[in-house]
């Protein structure tokens, strides 16, 4: 069975990224993938300062053997200043080539304004350099105050399907490339 790990790159309250990433974990579960979210939000992450070792902070040995012991991602990040979040860049900064090489992964990008790519070509800059692998699907969420429902549902229905095969291409391409049933 693929299993899929989603992290979200917000650390707000009722953040248009975790409600993006929901929608996405659920349908990789209905195509048959296990899936868990790492919740950033309930996590205490220190500021990377490239060691292999934090002490006191079990939550990074916790992502790290999550991740590595996951098939794929699903990586949200809100577009702050035109790119990722900071507190996503930590997370994936705590992680080395041992837990982050060979996954497969999607990206979403959350964007109050206009929507755009910027965040979502640095994050797959970041995947590449670890040795990672990028579904080609990809979603970027522009205006999202207007994208959701009170109900945390897609509003725009080709935006719905546009989750629908991001899913079918990330549980498709993590049993491909890893070699899972």
């Amino acid at each position: 069975m693929v299993k899929i790990v989603g992290i979200s790159g917000s650390l707000r309250p009722k953040s248009y990224s975790y409600q993006a990433l929901k929608l996405a974990i659920q349908r990789v579960e209905a195509l048959g993938a296990s899936a868990e979210v790492l919740d950033l939000r309930e996590m205490q992450l220190p500021f990377c300062i490239g060691s292999d070792d934090y002490p006191g902070y079990p939550d990074v040995v916790r992502l790290r053997e999550t991740v590595q012991n996951a098939d794929g991602l699903i990586l949200v990040s809100p577009e702050y200043h035109g790119s990722v979040s900071g507190v996503l860049k930590n997370a994936l900064d705590l992680m080395s080539f041992d837990h982050l090489s060979g996954k497969v992964s999607g990206l979403i990008s959350v964007l109050g304004g206009q929507s755009n790519s910027n965040a979502l070509n640095d994050l797959r800059v970041i995947l590449r350099w670890v040795h990672g692998w990028v579904i080609p699907e990809q979603i970027a969420i522009g205006q999202a105050w207007k994208a959701f429902g009170e109900d945390g549902k897609l509003l725009d229905e080709k935006l719905s399907k546009r989750f629908d095969q991001f899913a079918e291409s990330l549980v498709e391409n993590t049993r491909r490339l890893r070699g899972v049933l």
